[in-house]
């Protein structure tokens, strides 16, 4: 499994607490399935923190459902993305994921008040929402670095039309 590091300009050069999170990359043809918040007008992969004892894969499975209502088999963890911003490290773990039903949808109370939903966006329009990271930096540190994580899972991990992998990205924080 590949692991990409990413570091913010406000990282303090070492971290104290940690932060494991699961994310699912839901495919239906040429669409991905992404969580929406229609108060702030953000899109993310649809994902969240690992609870104690439970697996990667049940975490997926979880968090998925949880936030978007999609039941989905995960494979194995296929990329792992570390940030480090301020004193924190922040691991995400993306695995591809496949649709095999519908269940209720169980949001925390933040979800609902951002008015989270699930929406299918084709995997152009996803990586073209993501690629505008640099777009926060003056403005949403939070929303810079997840934009850019969520940009550098999909350029690595989605196949465009000629069924090659699609270049890494550039830019932003450093990446390595």
């Amino acid at each position: 499994m590949e692991v990409i590091e990413i570091f913010g300009k406000n990282y303090f050069g070492h971290w104290r607490d940690t932060r494991t999170a699961c994310r699912g990359i839901v495919r239906r043809g040429d669409e991905i399935l992404a969580s929406y918040e229609t108060v702030t007008g953000q899109y993310m992969i649809p994902g969240g923190g690992l609870e104690d004892g439970e697996s990667l894969a049940a975490c997926c499975r979880r968090e998925v459902a949880e936030e978007t209502g999609v039941l989905v088999e995960p494979g194995e963890p296929v990329l792992e993305i570390d940030e480090y911003y301020e004193d924190w490290k922040y691991i995400s773990f993306y695995f591809l994921c496949a649709p095999v039903g519908t269940t209720e949808r169980c949001l925390t109370d933040r979800e609902r008040e951002v008015g989270m939903e699930p929406r299918w966006v084709s995997a152009e329009q996803a990586i073209e929402e993501f690629s505008r990271h640099a777009e926060y930096a003056a403005t949403d540190e939070m929303r810079r670095g997840l934009y850019l994580r969520e940009y550098t899972a999909l350029k690595r991990l989605l196949k465009d039309r000629g069924n090659r992998a699609v270049s890494s990205a550039g830019g932003g924080d450093s990446a390595s």
